[in-house]
């Protein structure tokens, strides 16, 4: 009888002290719990999370009512394709508000998961059906430009909205109703921060979220591509040096 107690005693003993010491052990801190593990910033490649993350501060929630072109048009994923807005997610735009996010240019993300986003891009927002039949001009300039032809042009198709010499103006009826101003179009502190090309952009894919039309526009022509680039040209040669207010004279210079 003794013995069996005895040995009873030591096994209760031994399974408490293990029990313990399992429990002890789940305690640990540092030790991973149960639940799923934290995926590595650089294994993300679920498209909501990236554009959150890296694109939504610029280009909108959604991909409209954003600083930048609106990521959410179908006649802007048209004209860029996905191979374009892969190199420029990559590499960004070189002296523009457009940076780079690959790692291979400075950037914090991988190529996959640039690739991810270029493609979310596509299948998120693209229709193909947006263009209606119409040949969109080319993304890119071949034409020379002429300032004077772009100046008749401006003040056919973009005048109304955008004022006689592109200094803006009242927003009409068709403006977004919060805005009580359409902005400069060639005040020169603008035109540092923005692209020929990211102009070219939105004078072909307009700007949908600002009720901007796109090159097809309110006449019955739509815009040819000699046009586009004349425009585009008379706007560019807005451009300053330095633009922005000059600092005033400090003591030593006016002594």
């Amino acid at each position: 009888m003794t013995c069996t107690f005895r040995t009873r005693t030591i096994f209760c003993a031994l399974l408490t002290a293990a029990c313990a010491a399992g429990i002890g052990c789940g305690r640990i801190p540092g030790r991973p719990g149960p639940g799923p593990e934290v995926v590595r910033p650089e294994e993300v490649v679920d498209f909501p999370a990236l554009y959150s993350q890296n694109c939504a501060g610029c280009h909108g929630a959604n991909g409209v009512n954003g600083a930048a072109i609106a990521l959410a048009n179908p006649t802007y994923i048209a004209l860029a394709g996905e191979d374009r807005m892969r190199n420029v997610i990559a590499k960004g735009v070189a002296g523009k508000l457009m940076p780079p996010f690959a790692k291979s240019s400075g950037g914090m993300l991988t190529d996959a998961q640039v690739s991810a986003l270029a493609a979310g891009i596509v299948k998120q927002w693209s229709n193909t059906g947006a263009l209606a039949g119409e040949t969109l001009p080319p993304y890119l300039a071949t034409l020379p430009g002429n300032t004077d032809h772009g100046l008749q042009a401006y003040g056919v198709f973009c005048a109304r909205c955008h004022g006689a010499s592109g200094e803006g103006g009242p927003a009409d009826g068709k403006a977004d109703s919060s805005r009580a101003k359409l902005g400069s179009i060639v005040d020169p502190s603008y035109l540092a921060l923005i692209s020929d090309q990211n102009l070219r952009s939105i004078v072909i894919a307009g700007r949908p979220d600002e009720a901007m039309p796109d090159w097809r526009g309110d006449s019955q022509h739509p815009m040819t591509d000699q046009q586009i680039t004349d425009i585009l040209a008379w706007i560019a040669s807005k451009r300053v040096a330095n633009p922005g207010q000059p600092y005033g004279a400090g003591p030593h210079e006016s002594e």
